[in-house]
């Protein structure tokens, strides 16, 4: 018998000063069996860092063929993709030909360093690679941060990130590697 996804259900408070952002937003997200809590908390992160109108999680661990998060225009063509992790090369050349912009958020302890510089000459030429790297520290703190129901505030401003709930705070200073 298959295990089922969990529901997670977010109220967001998002005030991205930086991108002069503010909401407050109802996320549903399905949580994979085999994701764990940092991976999920990291989606919520770059759901609400590249906020704007028509971005929606995708199938996610469920389908190669997606990312994580995307925006697609009315004619179907994908404006965003949203990566997490440390995939291989060939997925984000496949990713950058098929969207006008792709954003991958590193994340991952020992491993990011050692994965940049296996890559980074190969992605050097990808003009529409953004890549961003998330503390360790960090994302391990976010991680502690899951349950099904979750109320966070998301600050942005000079690129400093700090995510709250009703108990804990982290700070997060993203790394710009692309």
């Amino acid at each position: 018998m298959a295990l089922k996804s969990t529901i997670i259900k977010t109220q967001l408070s998002l005030s991205d000063m930086d991108r002069h952002v503010y909401q407050t937003l109802s996320v549903t997200v399905a949580q994979h069996p085999s994701e764990n809590e940092q991976r999920l908390m990291v989606r919520l992160l770059a759901y609400a860092l590249q906020y704007q109108e028509q971005l929606e999680f995708t199938k996610g661990l469920c389908a190669d063929d997606e990312p994580e998060i995307w925006v697609k225009n009315y004619s179907g063509e994908i404006e965003l993709w949203i990566e997490l992790g440390l995939p291989d090369e060939k997925r984000l050349k496949k990713a950058c030909n098929r969207s006008k912009r792709v954003v991958l958020y590193t994340y991952g302890e020992n491993t990011q360093a050692i994965w940049w510089q296996k890559n980074q000459s190969k992605l050097a030429h990808y003009n529409n690679l953004s890549i961003v790297s998330l503390p360790y520290s960090a994302t391990e703190q976010l991680a502690k941060m899951a349950a099904r129901s979750l109320s966070l505030t998301v600050t942005v401003q000079d690129g400093e990130i700090w995510v709250s709930d009703e108990q804990n705070s982290v700070h997060c200073t993203p790394e710009l590697l692309k």
